[in-house]
């Protein structure tokens, strides 16, 4: 490695990703409504090995040692969801002060350990209550969800400088209102195209709503995103590449800076306009203090005819050749450099950040130590695409990664690691794997 943590400057800011439903556990404790994940994690065949978040890697109970370890790794600040279940049992309405207490001592804790928090505030739990109105399918979500950013903004506003407003809102919407393979299961263009208005929404609303709590509060939104490539040179191989551009790096933050919806390459978006009200154009319209990406990967993508709206499919990388992690996904470090150039094109950006990179191993404990070779050096080679696009980028101001601890991977259950920190499941044990300390290292030099 021919870089170091200086090379980035001594603003930028580093840290370490999780969230709520994957880590916290205590999924009905003290108050706690139940999230969408709480009711799909029972139906068949959704999840893999029948696993469920419902202790996940316990961090309601041991948030403390998992501070601790933040501090012993050296990472200054901590990126994390609130549950909004756990604060409004019923999604609106009367608040839990148990949920509130609990968060107020997570970020105390921090606090007091010289560890700034970032805060997410929806990371895919969806009380289960809204769920049953049409959850983001109905735009009173947008009622819904700025009376939850109020309460949470009013309640941590003296403590929290940093809120991200949501988490991939691509990911959430696609897999779990067109595709059903997230929660809360459901399937459609007709479910998906107002879902995905609505959330296009409430990112505008959600910093709304708190640049008027806390006008100095730093107010950003994270964006999935996947370098895209065509399978060959071919017009069709090339044109349905562009298609999916536009579906997973496009469409959230195209109408957010005013551009509108794609519609140039997804004609099927032109279904929007019937749930566009008076003012929506301006509405959605917001110039956000930063933006998050999430890369992880790139996508390689064909021609299909068998593919609904987008004619295109993705190559799998196992069936590529090339090297990749156990979520299949390939190892590509030039992807990263390559949307951080692609976002930083947008002249609405002000700042970017990496709020998540990592990767997925098959990680065990030998003798007390995970020796995770592999994603030491999946961080290095990414971390190396980071400080070259930033040589060339001013908007480009920090780098997290996912995550801090092994989690409950969504479908993937508990078989996905990404975690610098080893979740022994039947125990909680938790162990610092050797890419954490490299990080702890890489963090340390001077």
């Amino acid at each position: 490695m021919n870089y170091k943590k200086e090379d980035f400057g001594e603003d930028f800011i580093w840290g370490i990703s999780a969230s709520a439903v994957q880590t916290e556990g205590a999924h009905d404790h003290l108050g706690k409504g139940l999230s969408i994940w709480d009711e799909f994690v029972t139906k068949k065949n959704k999840i893999l090995n029948k696993d469920n978040h419902y202790v996940a890697a316990d961090f309601y109970n041991q948030y403390k040692t998992d501070i601790d370890l933040i501090k012993q790794m050296g990472i200054p600040n901590f990126r994390f969801s609130l549950s909004w279940s756990r604060i409004l049992p019923n999604g609106i309405g009367e608040v839990n002060p148990a949920g509130l207490d609990f968060y107020h001592k997570v970020i105390d804790y921090c606090l007091e350990n010289d560890i700034q928090p970032f805060i997410t505030l929806y990371h895919w739990d969806l009380p289960l209550a809204l769920e049953k109105k049409g959850g983001w399918v109905n735009r009173e979500v947008l009622t819904w969800f700025e009376e939850y950013v109020k309460v949470c903004v009013t309640a941590f506003k003296d403590k929290v400088t940093h809120w991200m407003v949501l988490n991939e809102p691509m990911v959430f919407t696609g897999a779990g209102y067109f595709l059903g393979v997230h929660a809360p299961g459901k399937k459609g263009l007709k479910n998906f195209i107002p879902a995905m208005h609505h959330a296009v929404l409430c990112q505008a609303i959600g910093y709304n709503a708190i640049k008027l709590i806390d006008a100095k509060a730093q107010v950003g939104t994270t964006f999935s995103c996947s370098y895209v490539t065509p399978h060959s040179s071919s017009i069709r191989d090339k044109k349905a590449a562009f298609r999916v551009d536009a579906l997973i790096n496009r469409l959230f933050i195209e109408p957010s800076l005013g551009l509108g919806y794609p519609e140039d390459a997804l004609p099927f978006l032109k279904k929007v306009k019937k749930y566009i009200m008076p003012n929506d154009d301006s509405l959605m319209k917001v110039t956000f203090d930063f933006i998050g990406i999430q890369n992880y990967t790139r996508e390689v993508v064909a021609y299909s005819i068998f593919t609904p709206f987008i004619n295109a499919k993705i190559i799998p990388a196992d069936t590529r050749k090339v090297f990749y992690t156990a979520m299949d996904w390939e190892v590509y470090p030039e992807a990263i450099f390559e949307m951080i150039t692609k976002y930083d094109a947008y002249e609405g950006v002000k700042k970017i950040m990496i709020t998540e990179n990592g990767a997925s191993f098959p990680d065990e404990v030998l003798d007390g130590v995970v020796a995770d070779d592999k994603r030491i050096n999946y961080l290095k080679s990414y971390l190396k695409q980071v400080l070259k696009a930033k040589s060339g980028s001013a908007k480009l101001s920090g780098y997290f990664v996912w995550s801090l601890t092994d989690n409950f991977e969504w479908g993937e259950g508990f078989k996905q690691r990404f975690g610098l920190i080893h979740i022994d499941y039947e125990t909680k044990k938790r162990t610092v794997k050797n890419s954490g300390w490299w990080y702890k290292d890489f963090l340390g030099d001077k």
